[in-house]
């Protein structure tokens, strides 16, 4: 799944308006729960039992929305990968510029320039178009990786939106179940279950996340290896392709001859 900033800013937005749904349907459980006792006929042990059920179907349901809550703390993220991935491009682009900008048929300049200055000139003219490759190389691999991590993130969202719903729609159940006494231990038998099922499905939601963000960030560390790695980089830094450097060079131009240094 690639990454789009307005489907994912869909996703949070149902997620948000599912986080409002909830809240109100937990509010409605003991109200309906009391509401259902609240009969001359219905013991106290009864009732007890009832209002019980229905504290504890609010419990269950505040642990889903604690868990949600949690992975709502790392919302931002998905957009600022995809930002930091579009900005690695962008590097990218500007290496390889450089290392069309070195290309001998590129430097036109030099054919007319003779003696060892020019030699040395020449010389240290590849190792800039290696050197450019290797960071473009990075950058692009860089923002591959801050991609993907874009697109687990709108994928994770997704399934918690999803998730949210279909557990909004049990509470609605269950509230109708607790308004009623003959159903009361069917409401929070539906709300254990559905509590225990979408439990486990946002554990695996965050175990799949979890499992895509460590692969690349295992990516991101071997890159950090090679933008360190100084083999195209002579001497550990960029070879030095001004002229005027090497002191032991000629210049000649028509019948003209002086010396750089």
């Amino acid at each position: 799944m690639a990454f789009s900033e307005a489907q994912f800013q869909a996703a949070v937005d149902k997620i948000n308006t599912g986080m409002n749904d909830l809240s109100a349907k937990m509010g409605e459980i003991l109200p309906a729960a009391r509401a259902g006792v609240n009969h001359w006929y219905v013991p106290d042990f009864v009732a007890d039992m009832v209002i019980w059920s229905a504290e504890k179907a609010v419990s269950l349901a505040k642990s889903i929305w604690d868990k949600i809550v949690e992975v709502l703390k790392g919302v931002a993220a998905p957009v600022h990968f995809f930002k930091y991935a579009f900005d690695w491009q962008d590097v990218r682009g500007l290496a390889s510029d450089v290392v069309g900008s070195v290309k001998p048929e590129a430097l036109t300049g030099t054919s007319a320039w003779h003696g060892s200055a020019a030699d040395a000139y020449r010389k240290n003219i590849p190792p800039q178009g290696a050197a450019a490759t290797r960071v473009g190389t990075v950058a692009d691999k860089a923002s591959v990786a801050l991609g993907i991590c874009a697109a687990a993130g709108l994928a994770f969202y997704i399934a918690i939106g999803v998730i949210l719903v279909k557990f909004i729609v049990a509470m609605i159940a269950v509230v109708a179940a607790m308004g009623s006494v003959a159903f009361s231990w069917a409401g929070v038998a539906l709300a254990v279950e559905e509590a225990g099922v979408n439990t486990g499905l946002i554990i695996a939601a965050i175990s799949a996340l979890t499992a895509v963000l460590g692969a690349q960030a295992q990516q991101l560390v071997a890159l950090h290896g090679e933008a360190r790695d100084n083999s195209v980089f002579p001497g550990g830094t960029w070879p030095d392709p001004v002229a005027a450097t090497y002191g032991d060079g000629t210049v000649k131009d028509g019948n003209a001859t002086w010396s750089l240094a």
